[in-house]
């Protein structure tokens, strides 16, 4: 072989498919002192391994690298490479490379084809989360395994690629040491800072943007540019930059996400890899995937059909899962299946990044998903959490009852919102003295959202009266686009909305149906802003001391009313909450803090009980363990898809004993987002104590303390010092 410089890290992990390379042994050695990985005191000789990676077509050398361990692979997990790379001491015209000659010895490394990869423990890939922060790691990056093989490539970063590389980079936070040590000298200003310094002059920077879609594209940028400080900056400043990285900004995001795309942060599988979704798994370079949030984009927030630009969604509820809930971020996967829209708008659109078709349905549509499901749980194993996020009503029960019994799934339109409404519901008790069998029931909207929120409601009113949850239901109404869901209009409704046809005279319109019933508790989840106008909230307030309001359709244009509105025309005499923020409001020389509605009060923590106990299964009283109270417990046995609205009553709970007096003086129906942390973990421990009793943990043996074992596995964005 004709000597051949190596290629750059960069090109390594962006411009070679390893799917096309073969793996030549250079020199092979034993050293004694070598011991195994899984047994320290196994002192028997393990090969060495210098590998040279060819291009099968070319022939052309383009990377190498050391494996230590035997020549015959016989692995259940993955093969693993590191590759350490310096600077040339031979010809090679770059300065991350060594050149090969023509010297080395051909062979082949038999590696298992049956190697499979189980994720869904507390995995640690990169070995530093496993560290404290005075231990130092090696900034190792992974790079695409070989889709045949299961051949692993992690690369050693120095220089250049260190500081393009988001996982390890830390700007100018590198140390002297490290800078002679990764060959950073020069391609840093001379200067050290600190993190905290870091962080402080982030969020001065993110302040002077008076556009919020401005404040978005920067911490974008800045995620992928150096990700533990994307995550300390949104940790420290969550209750700031929630609304920025997640509602109200992000819907803005998806809209104009043709426009600001400038690079992936999830896969894009669309029709065209009809029959090669696996394969598109396999590019990710990812290997250890832990939960995944999957949207089409048919119904994103409350600003409908964006079509592939939906991804905004995934990689917003997934930065969420980290910050919140402590999952790591390599663990985390954002996924967006492209059937096509019917937005004539996007499809017009010359800067549209989807598929240019009118969406796919049918048998199509159930194909594509199908594939997608069985080759997740095939690629990273049946503890891998899957979130469906932003379906369609049509699609979101129907896949939630499918795959509800064979892969780990979550709605979080469904089963989240309705945990964190009935939080706050259960949080009013104590302002307003009644128990929710006690109030009439209202609800605009009758989606996935609103007879999730229904049905929940009904399964704690029964829970608590020991009645039969038909009887509890006749407490909740429903009003859709058609008007009161009553049994006249039974034949004609959807099965998902058959449960709350009641008996009465057929009627039209909101505030109607607010004179007619006189509802205690008015809830939003139409999707359609200002609907809650002043006649409405005006009869609501004539009706009650204290009307309970909540408009919880996101973004913010798209909220029932405005907490200004809601206090203002009820002249301060509202409980309000909503899906996205707004301002404290002055009324009459007193002010009112609206409470946020926000799912991600409940999800991350979810996502972490799940993941520290090994669950295979989201069960109907696993959620319930959030609750932990001390009154017995009545497990009800529902049919799919509400098979897991009985687990969200525990979640709800758990959240609303987090609310103290003082929250309540100032009218929150929820805790603040500056402990959001500490709740996820509660919530965490008590999701995987009842999967522990209910036997669906297979983590063993369960930790003694599931609260402080669920921090411990929280990732930390603390910079680790480097070799």
């Amino acid at each position: 072989m004709a000597m051949t410089p190596l290629l750059t890290i960069s090109q390594l992990k962006y411009g070679v498919r390893f799917t096309q390379m073969n793996v030549r042994v250079v020199h092979k050695w034993s050293r004694p002192e070598f011991s195994s990985k899984n047994n320290k005191d196994d002192k028997k000789k393990i090969d060495a391994i210098e590998l040279l990676f060819v291009d099968s077509k070319s022939n052309v050398a383009c990377g190498s690298g050391t494996y230590m361990g035997p020549t015959r692979m016989q692995t259940r997990g993955p093969v693993v490479v590191r590759v350490a790379v310096g600077p040339s001491k031979g010809r090679s015209s770059d300065g991350n490379g060594v050149v090969l000659t023509e010297e080395a010895k051909e062979g082949v490394i038999e590696v298992s084809d049956k190697s499979t990869v189980v994720s869904g423990g507390v995995e640690d890939v990169y070995g530093e989360d496993s560290a404290t922060e005075d231990q130092i790691v090696t900034p190792w990056a992974l790079s695409v395994a070989s889709a045949r093989t299961d051949l692993h490539i992690f690369f050693l970063l120095s220089g250049y690629s260190l500081l393009r590389d988001p996982r390890h980079n830390k700007g100018l936070a590198f140390t002297e040491k490290e800078r002679d040590a990764h060959y950073l000298r020069g391609l840093l200003p001379p200067t050290v800072v600190s993190q905290p310094l870091q962080v402080k002059k982030m969020i001065h920077n993110i302040r002077q943007y008076d556009v919020p879609l401005q404040k978005y594209v920067a911490m974008m940028d800045l995620q992928e540019m150096n990700e533990k400080l994307f995550y300390r900056l949104l940790i420290d400043n969550v209750e700031e930059l929630l609304p920025v990285v997640y509602t109200p900004t992000v819907g803005e995001a998806c809209q104009k996400y043709g426009c600001i795309f400038k690079q992936p942060q999830g896969l894009f599988i669309s029709l065209n890899e009809k029959g090669r979704v696996l394969e598109v798994l396999k590019n990710w370079p990812e290997k250890h995937i832990q939960v995944i949030v999957v949207t089409d984009g048919e119904r994103i927030l409350g600003l409908g059909d964006l079509g592939c630009q939906g991804m905004g969604i995934p990689v917003g509820k997934l930065a969420l899962y980290t910050a919140l809930g402590g999952i790591r971020p390599s663990a985390c996967l954002p996924v967006t299946i492209d059937v096509g829209t019917n937005n004539e708008e996007l499809l017009k659109d010359e800067f549209y990044i989807g598929l240019r078709q009118r969406r796919a349905t049918g048998q199509e549509y159930a194909e594509l998903m199908d594939e997608f499901m069985t080759a997740a749980k095939q690629m990273y194993g049946e503890k891998v959490l899957i979130q469906f996020e932003d379906f369609a009503n049509h699609n979101a029960f129907d896949l939630l009852s499918k795959y509800g019994s064979t892969h780990l799934v979550f709605n979080d339109d469904i089963q989240g919102t309705a945990s964190v409404v009935l939080s706050g519901l259960i949080a009013s008790q104590k302002l307003l003295g009644k128990s929710l069998a006690d109030h009439t029931y209202l609800f605009l909207g009758a989606g996935e959202a609103g007879t999730g929120i229904a049905e929940l409601i009904a399964l704690e009113i029964s829970k608590q009266t020991n009645t039969p949850l038909e009887e509890a239901r006749k407490k909740i109404w429903l009003v859709d686009s058609k008007g009161l869901i009553v049994n006249s209009r039974k034949e004609s409704l959807q099965h998902f909305k058959k449960p709350w046809a009641h008996d009465h005279e057929p009627t039209k319109g909101l505030f109607n149906a607010v004179k007619a019933l006189k509802p205690t508790v008015l809830i939003g989840s139409s999707g359609v802003g200002r609907t809650f106008t002043k006649e409405v909230v005006e009869a609501m307030a004539a009706f009650n001391e204290r009307p309970v309001i909540l408009a919880l359709s996101n973004p913010t244009s798209q909220s029932e009313c405005t907490a200004k509105e809601a206090y203002t025309w009820s002249k301060g005499q509202a409980i309000f909450a909503s899906g996205s923020p707004f301002d404290p409001v002055e009324y009459e020389a007193k002010t009112y803090t609206p409470g946020q509605s926000n799912n991600a009060y409940i999800f991350p923590g979810l996502g972490l009980g799940l993941i520290i106990s090994g669950a295979i299964r989201v069960h109907d009283d696993m959620l319930l363990a959030a609750w932990k109270t001390n009154r017995v417990e009545v497990v009800l046995l529902l049919e799919a898809p509400f098979l897991d609205m009985v687990s969200a009553r525990m979640v709800a709970e758990a959240l609303a004993a987090q609310v103290t007096e003082e929250h309540l003086a100032k009218g929150l129906l929820y805790p603040p987002f500056k402990d959001i942390r500490k709740i996820s973990a509660q919530i965490a421990a008590s999701v995987a104590a009842k999967a522990y009793e209910l036997g669906l943990a297979t983590r063993l043996p369960q930790p003694e303390n599931l609260v402080k074992y669920a921090e411990s596995c929280m990732y930390s964005p603390s910079y680790r010092p480097y070799r």
